[in-house]
């Protein structure tokens, strides 16, 4: 008896496919039953995990949406099967959410309790350069791995389709670098708005200014919203780790913390090594101020941003000599 439990459904699926491949590895064919928890009811479940397959020896029963299936008439029938499961069938639950109870403790006796929860972006790339290699045959740079997760989200799934196609366009024994996914997997328009981080950490305000106009032009009016909340959480993070340096913390501890990693990590660690607490508390005030600005319609949109670019570029700048 197995449950798959959590929102990523990727992994609900990975792990069912595993299960079946270990199956058959042990009993030759199996057949598979598939059943939605919505509709089907615990008898005719369970009379299915009874009864005999016709072609093969083993069987694999799978409830969708189980959590709908297991209510408070069904649990102890299925507490019941859990106690004396049938050696021809293994029984497996699969669900978003979960009512935890004393059925939990059965199934993991009877066989195994798996959590398929979301992972963090940081969890996601380590896992993309793991599932290149070994599901695609084709190795990825960390790096590219990270900046995949960036424009792609979290989602195992998406990542996991857009790593096989890298590794199809990859020349044998070659590695898929950051070239490779910045060409072949679209800029995603959150991603447009966010990468004003990038260029505000260049220190250069004619950059800075120049990308705000070019993902600002023909986007819509409130799109100057979420840039500006992106140069907040810049200077959250500046004011964050020049805090911790001026405190004798660990940089990597603060970072890690702080959420700061992927490209542009070590430029922002830079910067907050040789930015004064103080100002860089002012710098964060001056955001928090043009987002306020921004959501209370005072000003010009595109102008309150380009004021802020530049200002965050000022300290951003390497010092002069």
């Amino acid at each position: 008896m197995v449950a798959l439990v959590g929102k990523e459904i990727f992994l609900r699926t990975e792990h069912t496919a595993a299960l079946k491949r270990a199956l058959e590895a042990a009993h030759g064919q199996v057949d598979s039953v598939r059943f939605d928890g919505d509709s089907a009811s615990a008898a005719e479940v369970l009379d299915e995990c009874r009864s005999f397959g016709l072609l093969a020896g083993h069987k694999m029963v799978v409830v969708d949406e189980a959590d709908r299936l297991l209510n408070a008439d069904s649990r102890p029938l299925f507490e019941r099967y859990c106690a004396a499961p049938c050696e021809g069938a293994t029984l497996v639950l699969r669900a978003e959410k979960w009512n935890r109870g004393k059925l939990d403790k059965l199934i993991e006796e009877a066989g195994t309790f798996v959590k398929c929860e979301a992972v963090n972006e940081e969890t996601a790339a380590a896992w993309a350069v793991r599932r290149c290699a070994n599901a695609h045959g084709c190795p990825i740079d960390p790096d590219a791995a990270r900046l995949l997760v960036s424009r792609l989200g979290a989602d195992l799934g998406r990542i996991d389709t857009e790593l096989e196609k890298l590794a199809s366009g990859t020349a044998e024994g070659a590695t898929i670098g950051r070239d490779e996914v910045v060409e072949l997997v679209g800029q995603t328009r959150e991603e447009e708005l966010w990468s004003v981080q990038a260029e505000i950490l260049s220190g250069d305000p004619e950059r800075a200014v120049g990308h705000l106009r070019r993902v600002l032009d023909g986007a819509p009016r409130d799109a100057a919203v979420p840039m500006t909340f992106a140069c907040v959480d810049l200077a959250r993070k500046l004011a964050g780790l020049s805090a911790a340096k001026a405190q004798g913390v660990d940089a990597r501890s603060a970072a890690r913390e702080l959420k700061v990693w992927g490209p542009g990590q070590h430029e922002l660690l830079a910067i907050a090594g040789r930015t004064d607490p103080a100002e860089a508390r002012r710098l964060l005030a001056r955001a928090i101020d043009a987002d306020a600005a921004q959501k209370s319609g005072l000003g010009r949109p595109d102008r309150v941003l380009e004021r802020l670019a530049i200002t965050m570029c000022a300290a951003c700048a390497p010092a002069k000599r």
